[in-house]
């Protein structure tokens, strides 16, 4: 993690090719700006960079979000850099001494202070106060010691612009089984299995409780079809994101998640799990009586069989 103000200097770092922006997500846009950075550094014989920055701006320069999710929080999208194969990976601490730097500021201190010889970003990236510098003006801000290619817009095989603002929409409306062709891949969450009121056990369909870890996005609430991943194996599984209105006053409750796991019957409990995030079942619904629950249950794992059984991506 950089602070603001950092003390390097461009000896410090061997000459890099870096890639600029906030890549929550680390969506198939995000991955086409990293990889233009490594193919150009592998061109230049140098090393690849990305810089990113936690918290979001939003949390420090707007009034709304005290607190954020996101697609990948930064453990996550700092795993998912490394995984393209990224040399350097640089997060600066976001504050508001930081947001006030003028784009030369920025550009003098953590550009060419940090030793890079080129930079790329996508053609919306915006850099220094209020967001004033642009691609557009990167080149005057360069004072002619290093280059920049801009990665122009990526669209979807729908038509939709890949952006982690669309990716954020589907996750919260529950269009799970649309994202990899945003994201490249399932949306995934990572979380630790708690233990819960057993309810579901005491009729015939134990589920595992999960907590998220860090601040993940959670989906709409409803019933899904999910894999998760355990002990170095993925089961296929059906979960419940919400306030389990058949038994509870929803207004008194925080939210739950809970998986059943298909043809699974070991504890897990304390075990560190993903939960990917395939396709929204159904609504939360409430029932009149516990009957009508186990049957409903029992059609929502027929529902997940039937989907697993099929091709996936």
């Amino acid at each position: 993690m950089i602070h603001h103000p950092h003390s390097y200097n461009n000896e410090d770092f061997p000459p890099l090719v870096m890639a600029l922006g906030y890549f929550d997500g680390v969506h198939l846009g995000h991955k086409k700006v990293m990889n233009t950075a490594l193919e150009i550094a592998r061109e230049k014989g140098i090393k690849s960079a990305v810089m990113t920055f936690d918290p979001h701006p939003s949390v420090v320069l707007g009034h709304k979000h005290k607190h954020l999710q996101y697609i990948t929080p930064l453990k996550e999208k700092v795993k998912q850099i490394e995984e393209i194969g990224i040399d350097y990976v640089f997060v600066v601490r976001f504050t508001s001494a930081f947001a006030s730097l003028s784009p030369q500021e920025f550009i003098d201190q953590y550009v060419i202070g940090l030793n890079v010889k080129h930079v790329v970003a996508g053609f919306d990236y915006s850099y220094g106060k209020l967001g004033e510098g642009k691609m557009e003006t990167m080149p005057f801000h360069s004072r002619d010691l290093f280059s920049q290619t801009t990665v122009e817009k990526l669209v979807n095989e729908f038509g939709e612009k890949v952006s982690s603002t669309l990716i954020r929409e589907k996750i919260n409306t529950g269009k799970v089984e649309q994202i990899p062709s945003l994201l490249g891949r399932w949306y995934t969450t990572a979380g630790t299995v708690i233990h819960g009121d057993k309810r579901g056990r005491k009729i015939g369909f134990p589920t595992a409780n999960i907590e998220f870890n860090d601040d993940f996005l959670v989906p709409l609430k409803g019933v899904y079809a999910v894999r998760l991943h355990v002990n170095n194996t993925w089961h296929d599984g059906v979960c419940n994101i919400g306030f389990k209105p058949t038994f509870k006053n929803p207004d008194e409750y925080s939210m739950s998640i809970e998986v059943h796991i298909l043809d699974f019957d070991r504890s897990i409990y304390g075990e560190e799990v993903l939960v990917e995030w395939h396709k929204r079942i159904r609504d939360e619904m409430k029932f009149s009586g516990i009957d009508q629950l186990i049957e409903q249950i029992a059609k929502d794992k027929e529902t997940a069989k039937e989907y697993f059984a099929k091709d996936l991506f």
